[in-house]
């Protein structure tokens, strides 16, 4: 079934890449520059909310750290939501999170374990539904929950009109004077579908080369 589940991501990833190249000569560019499409599957669904979590408004050096604190603070254990609802405050604050970052974890952990939002069913519902029931989650809103239909369920066509290194990108790729707002972003965007996460991943990507290598005919 693995086997299975991977050999069909390729081939709609593959369909996503050939179908990107057609409608958008720009991102055709983009492309041809960063190479193959790697877009990542991060399988345990519920340590990947902790660490968006945690990752919010601080560097990724600072969230790498409380990350691993916190996971050598349960070893062996693990991040699993009964494990993390038997931290004490002291604990939690122990490792590096803020207040108000316990309370967001306190509050994803008692909603994973009483049930109401059921992570282990998610891939079965639509991506409005995924959405609605993340944002259930104090701290967790609709960018949060985008990039979990991303790189967590692998959803293929999650646009996030509101990711600045989205909007950055846009900019740069399309010669634009300045950042687009949103209604700009989803126009240019359209084309893209039934593709946007593969579309939004080499968007991404192209941030790490030089403005100008985008500037060029």
């Amino acid at each position: 079934m693995k086997e299975k589940s991977i050999v069909s991501k390729q081939v709609w990833i593959g369909d996503a890449v050939a179908h990107l190249k057609a409608v958008d000569p720009t991102l055709r560019r983009v492309i041809e520059k960063v190479g193959p499409c790697e877009l990542p599957h991060h399988r345990d669904r519920y340590a990947t909310l902790v660490r968006s979590i945690i990752s919010q408004q601080i560097s990724t050096k600072a969230a790498d750290s409380i990350h691993r604190r916190l996971c050598e603070a349960i070893a062996p254990e693990g991040l699993e939501a009964p494990i993390i609802a038997a931290l004490s405050e002291e604990q939690m604050q122990a490792v590096g999170l803020s207040p108000q970052k316990r309370r967001y974890l306190r509050d994803l952990t008692e909603k994973v374990v009483a049930g109401t939002v059921r992570l282990s069913q998610l891939h079965r519902r639509t991506d409005d539904e995924v959405i609605e029931e993340l944002t259930l989650v104090k701290g967790i809103g609709v960018w949060t929950a985008q990039m979990f239909l991303i790189f967590s369920l692998n959803r293929p066509n999650v646009f996030p009109a509101d990711d600045l290194g989205i909007r950055n990108a846009i900019r740069n790729l399309y010669r634009l004077k300045s950042v687009p707002e949103k209604k700009q972003s989803h126009e240019i965007a359209a084309p893209w579908a039934p593709y946007g996460s593969v579309a939004a991943w080499y968007c991404w990507r192209s941030l790490d080369f030089p403005v100008e290598t985008w500037q060029q005919d």
